[in-house]
């Protein structure tokens, strides 16, 4: 029986020193993981109109979980006027023929809308209070201590000024990056491959980066940020999405493309590794100045929505700019 036993016990051992060093619960990771990826790939299948929509409901969950973390220090984000807007724009930007300059003047009208409304600062109902106390109670007490805003008098309050920069700084990060997503579907007429490489390729940037960090990272990238993040980690990063923009590639352009753009997924693979590893680090930053430790808790093993995907927003702009460039 003992012997038995054993071989469980040391393999709960090594998934618990997996586990700290990667700072999530890995099955729990693996297997939202793959629902996500199951979601995406049924959408894109059946409709991109389905994908779209998909967008605008993540983007709608990762504002909700924006306005709550920086509620948790007195900062106030107009989270409906932020939906309308944001909602408008993804779409407007999906369904009119003039796409560029659709998405251009929607975040202007945006920005202006949600500046106004940050300012009147309206609260309806008590839903943000129990979140901003539930999202407190989850909270290490360590990473208040560090925050920016961490204080002995109480609330916190900050002026109009303060309020509206948080708003439109939300704006330009994610209804502004999101719709670079919605973009890359409209030129080309490769809008499936575009989707996957614009989602997916950072998805594995990050999947590169958690395994090589995890069994080679032995120097730190930016170790006050984000202690985890190593240069082996970014180096796996930029293999991964290689690999997988290759693979990518292979399935969607034929040997004239190949022929004079086989450079492209090298390109798109450190471009990617790099940005989206950028992306992880600015979120960091932003929670640790905050003093929380995930931006949500809707994806089990991931933290938020936000957590997903900040590095497919950071890297949204450029890989679209690759593939516009390029001609793909």
């Amino acid at each position: 029986m003992e012997r038995n036993e054993q071989p469980h016990e040391e393999a709960e051992e090594t998934l618990d020193q997996i586990n700290k060093k990667t700072g999530r619960n890995m099955p729990q990771a693996i297997a939202t993981g793959a629902a996500l990826v199951i979601l995406i790939v049924a959408c894109l299948l059946l409709s991109v109109d389905l994908f779209v929509l998909l967008v605008v409901v993540f983007m709608i969950l990762a504002l909700w979980e924006l306005r709550v973390d920086f509620a948790t220090v007195g900062l106030h984000l107009p989270v409906f006027m932020l939906w309308l807007c944001s909602s408008f724009t993804l779409i407007a930007t999906y369904y009119s023929p003039y796409h560029l300059i659709t998405m251009s003047l929607s975040i202007i009208v945006s920005i202006i809308l949600v500046a106004i409304a940050a300012s009147a600062k309206i609260s309806v109902g008590n839903r943000l209070s129990l979140a901003v106390a539930g999202k407190l109670s989850n909270t290490d007490a360590s990473a208040r201590l560090e925050s920016s805003f961490n204080h002995e008098g109480g609330e916190q309050h900050h002026s109009r000024l303060s309020h509206v920069a948080v708003s439109v700084l939300t704006v330009l990060y994610i209804p502004l990056l999101a719709s670079c997503v919605i973009i890359s579907l409209t030129f080309n007429g490769h809008p499936i491959a575009h989707a996957i490489m614009l989602v997916f390729l950072p998805a594995l940037s990050d999947t590169g980066g958690l395994f090589a960090g995890a069994w080679l990272g032995k120097h730190k990238l930016s170790p006050r940020i984000s202690p985890k993040k190593s240069v082996e980690g970014l180096v796996g990063s930029m293999l991964f999405v290689m690999a997988g923009a290759f693979a990518v590639f292979a399935c969607t352009y034929d040997a004239s493309k190949w022929a004079t753009r086989w450079w492209v997924p090298i390109v798109a693979g450190i471009l990617i590794g790099a940005v989206g590893t950028f992306g992880d680090l600015c979120a960091s930053m932003l929670k640790r100045d905050i003093g929380i430790k995930d931006m949500g808790h809707l994806l089990k093993g991931h933290g938020g929505v936000m957590d997903r995907v900040d590095s497919i927003l950071m890297s949204a702009p450029f890989t679209c700019a690759l593939l516009w460039i390029t001609g793909l």
